[in-house]
């Protein structure tokens, strides 16, 4: 049984997310009014996931995810408004510690909330078996890890080559990166690291919702050395630069006269998860050589672009699956590696230096 614990300031919000999860078998619910009421059940409940609103009176959502994470850390999804500040507010979240994030549906939310169902009761069933991971700290381990040099990496548990050896990429090439619950923090760690004149451009699917990934872009523009930018419109790939697929789309890679662009698509329902990091890969492949691409599968629920990243390894493409201690869903790159398609497997602190061996 996983107990839940709902926070919201809301009576009809806490009456409709309690309705969703006393339809499921493997629920038990509390409920607290404020950040204040969910503090003093921690201990008492015992929550094994807190679902957390942010515009609170007394304590509001942040202040109380940055109190769960010192008193009694437990793995908490955010419940957010689509918004441009409940977008920036989520992604702080993210940061402070935050498993994931749901979105509110716009509009009467009681008209509307079948479209939260499946998400909430996702999420909260991967954030109960999920690992817990502060950002701040992990942060801290990439400056020491990497910033402070030490480098390199411990040998993968699979490699190519001998000792694991890598090759070196030369000319054109792309590296595509996919991802999704616990993203945010994890590119911050994989791109902080990497110089502004790093030599291949960075193709991004992370999955997000529209209003979120031009926020997401900008946080990590000003973080990074790199130039970071969301990809709403067709854009000329160029070194030094990453490209964060516009959320509720698909990001895909294409050829134009002047070289390689990026450009954003209508989601598939063929494809689940969105942008599809699937999608990403093959359509990467059509227009570069496998020898040139390198896949990255971080963080994330489900299988998106494992499939795609195998492919890319069997034709001589390598790829790079983030290790299960630091993954804090180990569902994408858990599958890359079930297949067999994962020449390196490592904890997100070492994938940047490894990256920076692999394009110098």
């Amino acid at each position: 049984m996983t107990r839940v614990l709902v926070v919201d300031d809301s009576a009809l919000m806490r009456k409709l997310l309690g309705k969703i999860f006393s339809t499921e078998a493997d629920f038990e619910v509390q409920f607290a009014r404020n950040g204040l009421e969910a503090l003093a059940l921690l201990e008492v409940f015992k929550p094994d996931v807190v679902t957390l609103d942010i515009h609170m009176p007394q304590m509001d959502g942040l202040a109380c995810l940055d109190r769960i994470m010192v008193e009694r850390p437990c793995p908490v999804v955010m419940v957010s408004s689509l918004t441009a500040d409940g977008a920036e507010t989520t992604l702080q979240a993210l940061r402070l510690g935050a498993i994931d994030f749901v979105a509110k549906p716009a509009g009467a939310i009681s008209l509307h909330i079948e479209e939260l169902t499946e998400a909430l009761v996702s999420k909260v069933r991967a954030a109960a078996g999920a690992r817990m991971r502060s950002s701040a700290r992990l942060k801290e381990r990439v400056r020491h890890r990497i910033g402070g040099g030490v480098l390199p990496p411990s040998p993968a548990r699979f490699a190519r080559g001998p000792q694991g050896a890598p090759s070196r990429g030369r000319g054109e090439g792309l590296v595509l990166v996919g991802t999704s619950t616990g993203g945010p923090p994890a590119l911050e760690a994989l791109l902080t690291p990497l110089p502004a004149h790093f030599p291949w451009p960075i193709v991004v699917a992370q999955h997000m919702p529209a209003s979120f990934t031009g926020a997401l872009a900008r946080r990590l523009d000003s973080l990074s050395a790199l130039t970071v930018v969301e990809v709403a419109r067709t854009v000329q790939l160029e070194p030094g630069t990453v490209y964060i697929g516009k959320g509720d789309a698909d990001i895909v890679v294409s050829r134009r006269a002047s070289g390689l662009v990026a450009l954003p698509i209508p989601s598939d329902r063929d494809y689940p998860w969105h942008p599809s990091t699937h999608r990403l890969v093959k359509s990467a492949m059509e227009h570069v050589s496998s020898t040139q691409l390198i896949g990255i599968l971080m963080t994330g629920m489900g299988n998106d672009g494992a499939v795609a990243m195998a492919s890319l390894h069997a034709l001589g493409g390598r790829t790079i699956a983030e290790a299960p201690e630091t993954a804090v869903v180990w569902g994408m790159p858990g599958e890359l590696v079930a297949a067999n398609g994962a020449d390196w497997v490592l904890p997100l602190p070492e994938i940047a230096g490894w990256l920076r061996k692999l394009v110098p």
